[in-house]
């Protein structure tokens, strides 16, 4: 990615910190994304002692991974300060007054501030679009994870927002951030050292009236364009004007449509491989890259 494609990380903290309040009467898709991977926790057996909750936003999954993982730890990670304190303040009195409230920690997905092998189940809902080197990320997610622990994830592929994305007028059209493949995330999970991902893919389309709607809605959950190379003035008259006569062209049914290709996957960190006496077996190569 280049220093001009690269997303800018204060950029993302204001627009999510100014969105907290608002965030949850906005965030329709993400939450009914979280519902839906919690109903996948239910096919895999994993008993976590310690949760981190990786882009954790307002909270939204704290409530459903409490109900089946009542005895773990939650550990909640957000760039956003204004996003961990508005999922605080979202618990109940009872959780608050017995002390049971999630660490919060202000942390980067890229450089997370947690020991190695610390966390058994890594839970991310549609945050890792806001990394500006997935690789990277998931071999720091890998990092954290403990052998046998389980990486568990959401997050946006490349037809997102395809509508918007071609209806930008003019030099505008690099102004929207990057989505990156649903085979190339898979690759890059086994790059980092992680095994057995499970990679599957589903669309979702919410409608509007106008576009000013759409733009609307994704000011609201602090997800407009952060990326370095955004122009300095999305919301002037005549792009705008611009844009609202291209989208035209998906009017379907009175209704203007927002694709969102929403991934998801699983990988697991691998335990440590074991000859016959149950020893660990520890793979020594050559300088010229062979094994002994």
């Amino acid at each position: 990615m280049s220093a001009a494609q690269a997303i800018d990380k204060r950029a993302v903290r204001r627009s999510f910190d100014r969105a907290a309040a608002g965030y949850d009467a906005a965030a329709v898709l993400q939450q009914e994304v979280c519902a839906r991977s919690l109903e996948r926790l239910a096919f895999i057996k994993h008993q976590p002692l310690r949760i981190l909750d990786a882009g954790c936003g307002t909270g939204n999954a704290w409530a459903g991974l409490g109900q089946r993982f009542p005895r773990a730890e939650l550990i909640a990670l957000d760039l956003a300060p204004a996003m961990l304190r508005t999922a605080r303040s979202r618990l109940p009195w009872h959780r608050r007054w017995l002390g049971r409230v999630p660490a919060a920690v202000c942390g980067d997905l890229e450089a997370l501030p947690l020991k190695a092998a610390s966390i058994d189940l890594l839970w991310s809902n549609l945050a890792l679009q806001w990394v500006n080197d997935l690789p990277a990320a998931f071999r720091e997610l890998r990092r954290v994870l403990v052998p046998g622990g389980l990486l568990m994830f959401a997050t946006f592929g490349p037809d997102t927002l395809k509508e918007l994305r071609a209806a930008q007028p003019g030099p505008a059209r690099g102004g929207f951030n990057r989505f990156t493949d649903m085979h190339d995330i898979g690759d890059m999970l086994v790059a980092a050292g992680f095994a057995d991902p499970v990679i599957d893919m589903e669309p979702f389309t919410l409608t509007y009236e106008n576009v000013r709607a759409v733009m609307h809605d994704l000011k609201a959950i602090g997800a407009h364009s952060a990326a370095v190379d955004r122009p300095v003035a999305l919301a002037g008259k005549s792009w705008l004007a611009a844009l609202e006569r291209n989208y035209e062209a998906f009017r379907r049914h009175g209704r203007l449509p927002a694709t969102f290709e929403v991934i998801y996957g699983h990988a697991w960190a691998p335990l440590p491989r074991r000859g016959p006496g149950g020893r660990p077996v520890i793979e020594i190569r050559t300088a010229g890259g062979g094994r002994l």
